[in-house]
């Protein structure tokens, strides 16, 4: 696997990691209550901190373990690493491109700042999820 594969999956596992406990732990927080109510900045800033945090760690180590069994190949990226980064950047940013629109709607009615921030919070995880699978199925099919 490719070290820029490797970052790719690493980020992506973290990505869905954290976008699953947010929603556990906002959930878990308004207990049968509105959503509204939650005190969720902390818990999105924990979750964005945890999440870049989680994603150097596991490529870190991740790369470790491979320069273990695989010392040439570590750190080496080439112009296909650099196709496939680009192509999941443009499909990540199509989904952010929504999630700013959804939340310029959202203020145009006023909504509540929770619906504001969590439209942009869940668009920058789409964004990656959507991206890193994108250049998943990249190293694996192809570009073509």
């Amino acid at each position: 696997m490719a070290y820029e594969e490797r970052n790719v999956w690493a980020s992506l596992i973290v990505s869905v990691l954290g976008m699953i406990a947010y929603v556990v732990i906002v959930l878990q927080q308004a207990a049968g209550g509105p959503l509204t109510d939650v005190d969720w900045v902390p818990i999105m800033l924990w979750i964005i901190g945890a999440g870049i945090v989680g994603a150097i760690v596991v490529s870190i180590v991740w790369g470790i373990v491979a320069g273990m069994f695989d010392p040439d190949g570590v750190g080496r990226s080439d112009q296909r690493d650099r196709d496939i980064a680009q192509l999941s950047t443009r499909v990540g940013q199509a989904f952010l491109v929504i999630a700013g629109l959804g939340v310029i709607i959202l203020c145009a009615f006023e909504a509540d700042w929770f619906w504001i921030a969590n439209t942009m919070f869940f668009g920058f995880a789409l964004s990656s999820i959507v991206g890193g699978i994108a250049s998943v199925i990249a190293y694996r099919r192809g570009l073509v």
